[in-house]
């Protein structure tokens, strides 16, 4: 059967195939280099295609289902993919700043390095993504759901790195439960985190260096989480 991948503005076709489904040919698009800026895909079922280093700026892939594709490296900034499907999607370098992912599921999708510059995470799912060493500056993260909490505040994910006998990264959440800690395989409440700090290092140097991450990260939930929500939590 015979796809046009077409401009979701002009009309105008970027890249005509035959496949047995429009993956198919969004998947020979790509590895043949094409340009896909601005195509128009949205609730196309993508899922788990081979997208590496695909160029979809400013392609409209809203309701898409992209589970467990590989979007490694992939060019999506100003992408529209709000209430896109991406549980489980490898995103790790890609460009989304400024995209659209307002009420995304990003359930499990990895993050990793991602260029998040200014995008809308609203009311996305979060839970369970690796966001590790994503860059977040400006991403409006409001009513982003992590694992069951909604992040508040204007500035709700706190990274601090290198830390502990790993020398590995520390994230901090400003969750409508309190503050969540993810250090390595932990996740769960600062007062489980700070607990299982003290029964692990006691007052050896990493445990010196933690306690100062927690009081830190304390002064930052003091400074950044909106007044009703601190009301609520007291």
């Amino acid at each position: 059967m015979n796809y046009e991948i077409k401009h979701r503005y002009t009309g105008a076709v970027l890249y005509a195939g035959g496949g047995e489904t429009l993956r198919d040919v969004v998947v020979a698009a790509v590895a043949s280099g094409a340009n896909l800026h601005g195509a128009d895909l949205s609730s196309a079922d993508l899922h788990g295609a081979d997208l590496r280093g695909a160029n979809l700026s400013g392609a409209d892939l809203r309701g898409a289902d992209l589970r467990g594709a590989n979007l490694r490296s992939a060019d999506l900034r100003g992408a529209n993919l709000s209430s896109a499907d991406l549980r489980g999607a490898d995103l790790r370098g890609a460009n989304l700043s400024s995209a659209d992912l307002f009420g995304a599921d990003l359930r499990g999708a990895n993050l990793s390095s991602a260029d998040l510059f200014g995008a809308n995470l609203s009311g996305a799912n979060l839970s369970g993504a690796d966001l590790f060493d994503a860059y977040l500056s400006g991403a409006n993260l409001s009513g982003a759901d992590l694992s069951g909490n909604k992040l508040v505040g204007g500035r709700p994910i706190l990274q601090i790195s290198p830390i502990g006998s790993r020398a590995d990264y520390l994230f901090a959440y400003l969750t409508d439960a309190g503050i969540m800690i993810r250090a390595g395989c932990f996740f769960g409440a600062l007062d489980e985190f700070r607990a299982a700090c003290f029964e692990t290092h006691g007052d050896g140097i990493h445990g010196r260096e933690y306690a100062a991450a927690i009081q830190f990260i304390e002064t930052h939930a003091k400074l950044w989480t909106p007044a009703e929500v601190a009301k609520e939590a007291a």
